[in-house]
């Protein structure tokens, strides 16, 4: 395909939570100017978004309109309706922007926005570590056709792009798998001290527990730190996870009951 941006180009972030922010600053220095739509958005996004030194636009459709590259960095629930708001904003943009979904998705997810949005204008993006504001802990891994480009374009960030290929879904597959160690497999704790609790055996088994080298308590305190006020955005995650696992005939079991663990978690907050 031909370049699928100018060397400048204006880059659109949907939208600027943590990691957005943190994704659209890194493209500063690259970009001739990183846009997010403002319209319907929280006083805290605004916020991040200003902290970041983004401009702001009235909404989707101005932003649609405008950039050459759109990165969409949303609730895994949000991804396919956010790419279908994109895709009528422009429907009739005679150059419609490049799309990097760098939702955590699975990847018949991210095969569908490509359907909706041209999989030669799609880039399938995956970022595993925390918000980058400095190099060397979060790598952004890249595949599609325009994988290249986009990794180009974050050449030199705190982002370490890495590009894994040209099918969409391969960089949604490797998060998928990567989130079932980080996500799913801390959820036992929380299964095992749930259960244990209903059936009155709790301190039994901190001490069985103990006597393992194993501190209980220790490995729930660090899953409520680290889950926290994102559980309800982690239960997204391994709804898709679970869906990316299904659809390679894998039992996807651990990652459905993770899912209602950070359900039942937003619900009932530690």
């Amino acid at each position: 395909m031909d370049t699928p941006f100018p060397p400048r180009p204006v880059v659109g972030i949907l939208h600027p939570g943590a990691m957005g922010a943190a994704l659209g600053s890194a493209l500063k220095a690259r970009a001739g100017a990183v846009v997010w739509a403002d319209a319907g958005r929280s006083h805290a996004t605004a916020k991040r978004a200003e902290l970041a030194d983004l401009v702001a636009v009235p909404d989707v459709a101005e932003l649609a309109r405008r950039a050459h590259v759109i990165v969409s960095i949303c609730p895994p629930h949000a991804a396919a309706a956010v790419a279908q708001e994109v895709a009528v904003a422009v429907a009739d943009r005679p150059d419609p922007p490049l799309y990097v979904d760098a939702n955590a998705v699975a990847p018949a997810t991210v095969r569908e926005i490509g359907a909706l949005l041209g999989a030669e204008r799609v880039v399938d993006g995956a970022v595993i570590g925390p918000p980058a504001w400095e190099p060397g802990r979060t790598v952004l891994w890249l595949s599609g056709a325009a994988a290249p480009a986009v990794a180009d374009l974050f050449a030199g960030t705190p982002f370490t792009a890495r590009v894994l290929g040209t099918e969409l879904g391969a960089a949604s597959a490797l998060k998928a798998c990567y989130a079932v160690q980080t996500k799913a497999l801390p959820a036992v704790w929380a299964v095992l001290a749930a259960a244990a609790d209903a059936y009155g055996v709790q301190d039994a088994l901190r001490e069985q527990l103990t006597g393992d080298g194993v501190d209980l308590d220790a490995h729930l305190d660090a899953l409520h730190a680290r889950a926290g006020a994102k559980a309800w955005r982690w239960a997204g995650e391994m709804d898709e996870a679970a869906a990316a696992l299904a659809a390679v005939d894998v039992p996807d079991g651990v990652s459905r009951a993770a899912a209602e663990v950070y359900r039942r978690m937003a619900e009932r907050p530690h």
